[in-house]
């Protein structure tokens, strides 16, 4: 399985991976952010970690696919993913259910990450000022339409990364002249491919491995898997890092 890199121009930075779905790995933390397009609306996933950073994927999402973002799902309450959200007026904010809270209530604590993770901190204290909470609570599975017969399933398949992870499933559907589109998973920080997993203070690390099968199940063996940090992934890597965190939670 392969994905393909958008063409020249302003836009370049983002990676094709099906029609209308398209990821951005953003500088520092290689944190990603992943977007969907249909002919009504475009879901963003996650937003990136200052209200500048959100501002320009707000404006190169509106030139690739030329309308505003309509909807925003957030993977997780972490401030590499949910910091910008406040840059996107009017949008339909979604989360895993529980997400709201520990944001509202989490606010010294993101805004004091983000600053020891290199975030200025008149850029955190901002952000977090700002800060916009999901308002679309996921239990199990919600499924958007964008029009044109483009879907998105939000689905909680947490606790593991943290106490409310959230992913998403984009069916491949369309035709590319490439050949039948795979299906594509966002997966947020359940999983990544450029370091080993980071277990926080939030993390349930015996739950995290039941989260990870849950992915396959909802993706399946041909999909695309998006990590939240580092390269797209298959069926096969997620095995491999289900099996190597039951391991490193087991003996820990």
């Amino acid at each position: 399985m392969q994905a393909h890199h958008a063409g020249p121009g302003p836009s370049h930075r983002w990676e094709r991976l099906a029609p209308g779905v398209v990821r951005r790995r953003l500088p520092q933390w290689d944190a990603t952010v992943g977007a969907v397009g249909g002919t009504e609306g475009v879901l963003l996933i996650d937003t990136g970690s200052t209200l500048a950073e959100g501002a320009g994927i707000r404006s190169e999402l509106r030139e690739l696919f030329g309308r505003a973002v309509t909807h925003v799902a957030l993977t997780h309450p972490h401030f590499d993913h949910v910091l910008g959200t406040a840059a996107f007026s009017g949008v339909q904010v979604y989360g895993a259910v529980g997400a709201a809270e520990v944001l509202e209530h989490s606010r010294d604590t993101l805004r004091a990450d983000a600053v020891t993770h290199g975030v200025a901190p008149d850029a955190a204290a901002e952000a977090v000022d700002v800060l916009v909470r999901p308002r679309h609570p996921v239990s199990g599975e919600i499924t958007l339409s964008l029009g044109g017969g483009r879907r998105a399933t939000l689905a909680n398949v947490g606790p593991g990364h943290t106490g409310h992870d959230l992913a998403v499933l984009v069916p491949g559907g369309a035709e590319d002249p490439a050949g039948p589109a795979p299906d594509v998973v966002f997966c947020g920080d359940l999983v990544e491919e450029s370091g080993e997993p980071q277990a926080g203070p939030d993390a349930h690390t015996a739950r995290w491995p039941d989260a990870l099968d849950r992915l396959l199940a909802l993706g399946g063996e041909d999909a695309l898997y998006v990590p939240g940090h580092g390269a797209v992934v298959d069926a096969d890597f997620l095995r491999a890092q289900r099996d190597t965190l039951a391991r490193r939670f087991t003996l820990s």
